[in-house]
């Protein structure tokens, strides 16, 4: 008889009277997936023997008349299912094997969201996440207090006075407490982006509250006449110290 394969449609020809009356469940050489051929498929597979081999003696056929009418019967009955269930079973488990790397990476990508809404205390323990944090849109301030809306210019000498660079700004306060504001550091830089001279600027009051903005003010005299950008940021050294930088400073 035939028989197929219903995973891989691989096809195999067997004896009926191999398989059995009662059926049985057979595995494919190529797929390696198992299937039960029924009693009626028996039946079948040995009819079609029989007529393939020409006319049969009338005794041994009388004989299996009588085999197929109970084997007919029983095909009306269930067929068992554990052989097949089983078998799919380990199959599914071996489709959803891992590599390390790749597990390892999806455990990242699970943690990623997790991490991002911890960052605060990330940072506090690796500061220099504050930059990688920063570059994903994700700025991390553990100072709670913002520099926003920096100017700076100046005031040419007059009437015995020298000349004058004026930086001015607002200090925002972004936490959900009251916060200390530390005084401010301003750097003049040059063309290059060299560091050629430094001026403190004071902090307008002590402390700040969740959306209380203070306006703070820092005078210089005699400013370089070669500098060009004014950065500025808090006094303190802090990893995750705000920081502004401003546009060419002509003097």
């Amino acid at each position: 008889m035939l028989i197929v394969c219903p995973s891989c449609a691989s096809a195999y020809r067997i004896e009926a009277g191999k398989v059995g009356m009662e059926g049985r469940s057979v595995r494919c050489a190529a797929c390696r997936e198992t299937w039960f051929i029924s009693p009626a498929d028996v039946l079948a597979g040995h009819e079609a023997e029989l007529a393939a081999e020409g006319p049969a003696d009338p005794i041994a056929e009388s004989a299996w008349e009588e085999a197929s009418a109970a084997v007919r019967q029983a095909a009306d009955l269930p067929i068992p299912a554990a052989p097949r269930s089983s078998f799919r079973s380990s199959k599914v488990r071996r489709g959803i094997s891992l590599s390390p790397s790749l597990a390892v990476g999806l455990a990242l990508v699970a943690a990623l969201p997790v991490v991002c809404l911890s960052r605060t205390s990330v940072v506090r323990a690796v500061p220099a996440t504050a930059a990688l944090f920063a570059r994903i849109g994700l700025p991390v301030n553990l100072r709670g207090v913002e520099i926003r809306d920096v100017v700076a210019f100046s005031s040419p000498a007059q009437d015995g006075r020298s000349a004058e660079l004026v930086v001015e700004g607002d200090l925002v306060g972004v936490a959900r407490a009251d916060v200390p504001v530390a005084p401010l550091k301003a750097e003049i830089r040059d063309a290059g982006g060299r560091v050629i001279q430094t001026f403190s600027v004071p902090a307008p009051r002590a402390m700040l509250g969740h959306a209380e903005a203070s306006r703070f003010r820092g005078v210089l005299a005699s400013p370089p006449a070669d500098g060009r950008a004014i950065v500025l940021h808090f006094a303190t050294a802090d990893s995750s110290r705000g920081e502004t930088k401003l546009g060419t400073a002509e003097n």
